[in-house]
């Protein structure tokens, strides 16, 4: 197997990766363990708190693809693109594997029945590693243009009505399969494995001198937000659903930043990415005390995942057994609608409750992530590098 190509490690892109993933679990959190039916950004049917709770989080995907893609970018260094290629084509099939099989079926919904298969994250951040892999021998200007011409360029294809499973794998959340055994694509790779090349070209940065890189960081985060406000307030273009006055300010200001996920829009990702490349800028400095334990999540991202993921749903089983006398719902394929697991009757919790599950579970990973972290740092076993 191939080893990892040696990488310099940037302190402040693990803990931004660290600080989302733990963003990450509050979302999850709430997937499992809040009231089922009720959508956060539904703004005729939610509450500005549960509308934040849900918005906050909207920050993880883009910046887990995107640093994805810099922390592939750091490893090129003087590493032969070949070397390079073949790591993150083989990492990215393993991941695409992983989310078929273990991650599906231990950590999502504790079967292997295979009724209900979604195709979400890590699917895609697979796929974005294998067509990052593919391009890695052009230049980096290259690399960025393809990114960027993916991440602004799809939304003009909003309007395109195609049912076809295609256009669903690389557009259009859709079915891949119906039946008795149902997969749905809930990532579509574009634009994710454009924000995977733009993270590729933003590693570069981190060679520049120390002003040059901030001030880099500062312009673009700042533009990405200005950018992201004029576009929204003129409803021009970059989001399939435009925003409008409603009853209230607030949520009026809910309905101007309630940009679409699925695909993540122009504007979407404009909300998002924006805001952290101030947060790199910031820790560009260094690290505050306070953060330095968000370390260790960062530097184990695929064991993180997978272990919060079991952990939150393992929870879920305790209370239902606590409440029921009975776990059986936590078993059973769900439909798309109830994903990611049948709930029991009646089944759902407020947010403080959904808030204190969720520091329990980042709180419990914290030994086990920096047992993980420092056992790959050691670098005695390299194919924990694919992990």
């Amino acid at each position: 197997m191939t080893a990892q190509p040696s990488r310099k490690r940037i302190e402040s892109v693990d803990v931004l990766r660290g600080l989302v993933m733990i963003l990450m679990a509050l979302d999850h959190t709430r997937d499992f363990f809040g009231t089922f039916g009720a959508n956060p950004t539904n703004l005729a049917a939610t509450t500005a708190p549960l509308f934040f709770t849900r918005w906050i989080t909207h920050l993880c995907a883009p910046v887990f693809f995107l640093l994805t893609g810099t922390g592939a970018g750091l490893a090129r260094g003087s590493r032969a693109a070949s070397d390079l290629s073949r790591y993150l084509i083989l990492r990215g099939f393993l991941l695409i594997i992983l989310e078929l099989t273990l991650i599906r079926g231990f950590a999502y919904q504790f079967n292997f029945d295979y009724q209900t298969t979604l195709l979400v994250v890590i699917w895609a951040l697979g796929w974005s590693m294998v067509f990052l892999g593919l391009i890695v021998f052009l230049p980096v200007g290259a690399i960025a243009a393809i990114g960027l011409a993916l991440i602004f360029g799809h939304n003009a294809f909003d309007t395109v009505q195609w049912n076809n499973p295609l256009w669903s794998i690389l557009h259009r959340p859709g079915f891949v399969l119906q039946g008795d055994h149902t997969v749905f694509v809930a990532y579509p790779l574009i634009p994710w494995i454009g924000v995977t090349a733009v993270g590729y070209a933003l590693a570069r940065v981190y060679s520049w001198e120390t002003e040059r890189r901030r001030a880099f960081l500062l312009t673009t985060g700042l533009g990405a937000i200005v950018a992201f406000v004029l576009l929204r307030a003129g409803n021009i273009y970059g989001d399939p659903f435009q925003w409008s006055r409603q009853a209230t300010p607030l949520f009026s200001v809910l309905s101007f930043i309630n940009a679409n996920k699925y695909p993540p829009s122009l504007l979407f990702l404009l909300m998002t990415l924006g805001p952290a490349l101030l947060i790199l800028r910031g820790l560009d400095r260094g690290t505050p005390g306070l953060l330095k334990p968000v370390i260790n999540y960062g530097r184990v991202p695929l064991f993180y995942f997978v272990t919060h993921f079991a952990l939150i749903h393992l929870l879920a089983v305790v209370v239902a057994l606590s409440i029921h006398g009975a776990a059986h719902w936590m078993f059973e394929s769900p439909s798309l609608g109830q994903y990611p697991f049948t709930p029991p009757p009646g089944w759902g919790f407020s947010l403080p409750v959904v808030y204190a599950v969720w520091i329990a579970v980042v709180l419990a990973l914290y030994v086990p992530c920096r047992w993980m972290a420092r056992l790959k740092a050691a670098g005695r076993y390299p194919w924990l590098s694919y992990f």
